[in-house]
């Protein structure tokens, strides 16, 4: 990846949430001028189809898709130093899906914006669905003690007061694993996921880790993002219906849904065509490594599928639109508490397994998800109407300040762009506060 070749001048930014792999950072930073761009054509690999069946108007938005603005905006991510992209945009009847860039820097095989893609935590969306599809049928309680469905794992006081509500709103108080299977993250480094890439984690070793950690909190305190919520959201689902997590969600979720790209791969192989994964940790690895290969089980139900960008907005758009869950635990999953940083600020709002931004033209929902080498960020109109998910191959390409806290990227800056082109049509371009501000973690 290039590299600026110093610390340019910089315009004030947002602060900035980053919901997904690893823990959440919220910095209040800067935004450098752009960096140089990987060897790429202008528009090398983009896919463009729009189609013109209906107009509709979203969370306040302008009717209608303008393709080449939006590929412009998603070549920006490109331009700003992103190996390749991949996007695909809703608008009731209107769609468009593009791509920029390579999806092998080697090879300089185009990126393709139907590629399979691992989505991160964008798959606590579908566990937290299939959670709230048993709460619906009236087998498991939202405000149930975990300790009732699985007593052997959260046994004690602990089980009697974490209840599945604080789970998938991330209010339990119970800590990441992540730092624990991993524990070279806490140095900024990614040896011990290299180490372990091939490893098949089973679930309550992963929980384990998590109960063992220090709280993040009294159960029901705060906000405290933390993928064991999710790990254990599975396993319940398996207490709960005799099956694993995965085969439920696959029948009930992906299926239903009518997905025909989205899968929990059972092997460390992404299925079907797919991009390459660079991993830079923050300049740890330069040049960025491959890590598309790695055994999915040490994310789960937190974090495991792989999707397309056009998959993902078919499942928002039928989860919004009614044909996944009723109208009462819809508003359920919306009943939000806030995301606080160390301060106790709130810098944002989280549901059941979603996360409200607020941009120029409305409020939209979605999720955020980064595995190594790939992120993913979607979102959608309450109605399901308009949207946007975008996929990238290239993570953790951010910098380091004194404290070690992740500096802005143009990158970033280029992401925030493309959303806002996506969602809210004519907002003024020196707009900020975008969804891109939600950068995956």
């Amino acid at each position: 990846m290039t590299k600026p070749a110093a610390r340019p001048t910089a315009r004030r930014g947002l602060r900035r949430i980053a919901v997904g792999f690893g823990a959440v950072v919220l910095t209040v930073t800067a935004l450098p001028a752009a960096a140089a761009a990987p060897a790429a054509t202008a528009g090398q690999g983009a896919r463009t189809a729009a189609t013109a069946t209906g107009t509709a108007t979203a969370a306040g938005t302008a009717p209608g898709i303008d393709p080449a603005a939006l590929q412009q905006s998603l070549d920006a991510l490109r331009d700003a130093g992103m190996y390749g992209a991949y996007s695909a945009v809703r608008d009731g009847g209107e769609s468009w899906a593009g791509a920029t860039g390579v999806a092998d820097v080697d090879t300089g095989r185009p990126a393709d914006a139907g590629m399979r893609h691992r989505v991160g935590s964008v798959t606590k969306t579908f566990t937290a669905v299939a959670v709230l599809q048993l709460v619906e049928a009236g087998r498991i309680g939202l405000d149930d003690p975990i300790g009732d469905h699985l007593p052997e794992l959260v046994p004690g006081e602990r089980g009697r007061a974490v209840t599945v509500r604080m789970l998938l709103n991330h209010t339990s108080g119970i800590a990441d694993y992540l730092e624990t299977v991993f524990p070279s993250f806490a140095e900024r480094s990614p040896r011990s996921i290299h180490d372990n890439r091939f490893r098949a984690f089973g679930e309550e070793e992963l929980v384990r880790h998590g109960l063992a950690a220090p709280p993040t909190g009294e159960p029901g305190e705060k906000w405290a993002y933390s993928n064991t919520n999710y790990v254990l959201a599975g396993l319940l689902l398996e207490k709960v219906t005799g099956t694993t997590a995965e085969k439920y969600i696959a029948r009930n979720v992906i299926e239903r849904a009518g997905l025909r790209d989205t899968s929990f791969p059972a092997t460390p192989f992404v299925p079907g065509p797919h991009s390459a994964a660079y991993e830079a940790f923050f300049g740890t690895l330069d040049p960025p490594r491959d890590y598309s290969v790695y055994h999915p089980s040490a994310f789960d139900t937190a974090g495991a599928l792989v999707s397309t960008v056009d998959d993902v907005n078919r499942f928002y758009r039928q989860l919004f639109q009614g044909a996944l869950l009723g109208p009462e635990q819809l508003a359920e999953m919306r009943r939000t508490v806030p995301i606080t940083d160390e301060q106790g600020n709130a810098a944002g709002h989280y549901g059941l397994g979603l996360f409200a931004t607020d941009l120029p033209c409305g409020r939209f929902w979605g999720h955020n998800g980064t595995v190594m080498g790939m992120s993913t960020l979607a979102l959608s109109s309450g109605d399901g109407r308009r949207q946007v998910t975008t996929g990238t191959n290239l993570t953790k390409y951010n910098d380091l300040d004194e404290n070690g806290v992740p500096r802005p990227h143009p990158i970033d800056a280029a992401w925030d762009r493309h959303t806002l082109t996506a969602l809210c049509p004519g907002a003024p371009a020196d707009t900020t506060r975008t969804a891109g501000s939600l950068l995956p973690g």
